[in-house]
Protein backbone atom coordinates (compact mmCIF):
# COMPACT_ATOMS: atom_id res chain seq x y z
CA UNK A 1 0.00 0.00 0.00
CA UNK A 2 1.41 3.78 -1.14
CA UNK A 3 1.57 6.30 1.89
CA UNK A 4 0.20 9.30 1.12
CA UNK A 5 2.44 12.05 1.55
CA UNK A 6 1.08 14.88 3.49
CA UNK A 7 2.60 18.50 4.54
CA UNK A 8 2.58 19.21 8.29
CA UNK A 9 0.35 21.39 9.47
CA UNK A 10 2.97 24.53 9.78
CA UNK A 11 3.64 24.85 6.34
CA UNK A 12 0.52 25.33 5.39
CA UNK A 13 -0.34 28.35 3.63
CA UNK A 14 -3.34 30.07 5.26
CA UNK A 15 -5.88 32.43 3.71
CA UNK A 16 -5.48 36.01 4.84
CA UNK A 17 -7.26 36.20 8.15
CA UNK A 18 -8.67 39.50 8.01
CA UNK A 19 -10.54 39.50 4.86
CA UNK A 20 -13.84 37.90 6.00
CA UNK A 21 -17.67 37.13 4.50
CA UNK A 22 -20.07 39.76 4.87
CA UNK A 23 -23.79 39.61 3.30
CA UNK A 24 -23.76 41.54 -0.08
CA UNK A 25 -25.76 45.44 0.95
CA UNK A 26 -28.95 45.57 -1.03
CA UNK A 27 -27.75 48.50 -3.27
CA UNK A 28 -24.16 48.40 -4.63
CA UNK A 29 -21.52 50.95 -3.59
CA UNK A 30 -20.06 52.95 -6.00
CA UNK A 31 -17.53 55.99 -5.43
CA UNK A 32 -19.18 59.18 -4.91
CA UNK A 33 -17.53 62.44 -7.30
CA UNK A 34 -17.28 65.57 -5.38
CA UNK A 35 -19.45 68.01 -5.94
CA UNK A 36 -22.58 65.93 -6.37
CA UNK A 37 -25.48 64.52 -4.00
CA UNK A 38 -26.41 61.26 -4.68
CA UNK A 39 -29.73 59.42 -4.62
CA UNK A 40 -31.50 56.08 -5.08
CA UNK A 41 -34.80 57.08 -7.34
CA UNK A 42 -38.01 55.07 -7.46
CA UNK A 43 -38.46 54.24 -10.62
CA UNK A 44 -40.91 51.35 -10.31
CA UNK A 45 -42.95 49.51 -8.24
CA UNK A 46 -44.11 46.05 -7.91
CA UNK A 47 -43.47 45.63 -11.76
CA UNK A 48 -44.88 49.34 -12.77
CA UNK A 49 -43.44 52.00 -13.83
CA UNK A 50 -43.62 55.14 -11.35
CA UNK A 51 -43.26 57.84 -13.73
CA UNK A 52 -45.21 60.31 -11.67
CA UNK A 53 -42.12 60.07 -9.11
CA UNK A 54 -39.42 59.67 -11.64
CA UNK A 55 -40.60 63.15 -13.08
CA UNK A 56 -41.10 65.22 -9.81
CA UNK A 57 -37.26 64.50 -9.06
CA UNK A 58 -36.05 65.45 -12.72
CA UNK A 59 -37.70 68.71 -12.20
CA UNK A 60 -36.18 68.84 -8.89
CA UNK A 61 -32.34 68.71 -10.50
CA UNK A 62 -31.88 64.82 -10.54
CA UNK A 63 -30.55 63.30 -13.56
CA UNK A 64 -29.75 59.35 -14.22
CA UNK A 65 -26.20 58.54 -13.54
CA UNK A 66 -25.00 56.44 -16.61
CA UNK A 67 -22.67 53.06 -16.07
CA UNK A 68 -20.15 54.69 -17.80
CA UNK A 69 -19.24 56.98 -14.88
CA UNK A 70 -19.57 54.18 -12.45
CA UNK A 71 -17.85 51.28 -14.39
CA UNK A 72 -17.06 49.78 -10.61
CA UNK A 73 -20.65 49.01 -10.19
CA UNK A 74 -21.58 45.46 -11.34
CA UNK A 75 -25.11 45.22 -11.93
CA UNK A 76 -27.37 42.96 -14.45
CA UNK A 77 -28.61 44.87 -16.63
CA UNK A 78 -32.43 44.95 -16.78
CA UNK A 79 -33.71 44.31 -20.95
CA UNK A 80 -37.25 46.14 -19.82
CA UNK A 81 -35.68 49.61 -18.06
CA UNK A 82 -36.53 52.67 -19.44
CA UNK A 83 -32.80 54.00 -18.50
CA UNK A 84 -31.01 51.69 -20.20
CA UNK A 85 -27.56 53.54 -19.93
CA UNK A 86 -28.46 53.97 -15.95
CA UNK A 87 -27.56 51.73 -12.82
CA UNK A 88 -30.99 50.51 -11.61
CA UNK A 89 -31.88 47.59 -9.19
CA UNK A 90 -34.87 46.46 -7.77
CA UNK A 91 -36.79 49.63 -9.14
CA UNK A 92 -34.31 52.08 -7.71
CA UNK A 93 -32.43 54.51 -9.81
CA UNK A 94 -28.95 56.08 -9.14
CA UNK A 95 -29.45 59.58 -9.61
CA UNK A 96 -27.05 62.55 -9.23
CA UNK A 97 -27.11 66.75 -8.47
CA UNK A 98 -25.29 69.62 -8.14
CA UNK A 99 -24.63 70.05 -4.44
CA UNK A 100 -25.08 73.29 -4.32
CA UNK A 101 -28.66 72.76 -5.65
CA UNK A 102 -29.54 70.49 -2.76
CA UNK A 103 -27.77 72.39 -0.38
CA UNK A 104 -30.14 75.21 -1.09
CA UNK A 105 -33.35 72.58 -1.34
CA UNK A 106 -32.25 71.31 2.28
CA UNK A 107 -32.75 74.99 3.38
CA UNK A 108 -35.96 75.19 1.75
CA UNK A 109 -37.07 72.20 3.70
CA UNK A 110 -35.51 73.36 7.14
CA UNK A 111 -36.95 77.10 6.62
CA UNK A 112 -40.68 75.71 6.00
CA UNK A 113 -40.42 73.19 8.76
CA UNK A 114 -39.57 76.28 11.19
CA UNK A 115 -42.35 78.18 10.12
CA UNK A 116 -45.16 74.87 9.91
CA UNK A 117 -43.38 74.05 13.88
CA UNK A 118 -44.02 77.88 14.99
CA UNK A 119 -47.30 77.92 13.25
CA UNK A 120 -48.50 74.59 15.02
CA UNK A 121 -46.97 75.95 18.83
CA UNK A 122 -48.29 79.57 18.55
CA UNK A 123 -51.85 77.54 17.50
CA UNK A 124 -51.46 75.26 20.38
CA UNK A 125 -50.95 77.98 22.82
CA UNK A 126 -53.81 80.09 22.07
CA UNK A 127 -55.96 77.22 23.19
CA UNK A 128 -58.23 77.64 26.33
CA UNK A 129 -59.07 74.70 27.46
CA UNK A 130 -58.57 74.68 31.23
CA UNK A 131 -58.37 70.71 31.38
CA UNK A 132 -55.91 70.83 29.02
CA UNK A 133 -52.51 72.61 30.74
CA UNK A 134 -50.30 74.21 28.59
CA UNK A 135 -46.66 74.07 28.51
CA UNK A 136 -43.84 75.05 26.37
CA UNK A 137 -40.29 74.59 26.13
CA UNK A 138 -38.13 77.37 27.41
CA UNK A 139 -41.05 79.31 29.47
CA UNK A 140 -40.84 79.11 33.21
CA UNK A 141 -44.45 80.17 34.92
CA UNK A 142 -42.75 80.24 38.52
CA UNK A 143 -43.80 76.85 39.74
CA UNK A 144 -41.09 74.33 41.40
CA UNK A 145 -41.13 70.77 41.60
CA UNK A 146 -39.07 68.70 43.97
CA UNK A 147 -36.66 70.43 46.66
CA UNK A 148 -35.22 72.57 44.30
CA UNK A 149 -34.90 76.39 45.41
CA UNK A 150 -37.64 78.12 45.79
Amino acid sequence: MDKVKRESRETEVRQDESKKWQPASLLPEFTKQPGWAYRWVRVSLLNEADNMNVSSKMREGWEPVKHSEHPEVIIQADPNSQFKEGIEVGGLLLCKAPQEMMDQRAAHVNEKTRAQTEAVDASYMNQSDPRMPKFAEGQENGRSFGKGKK
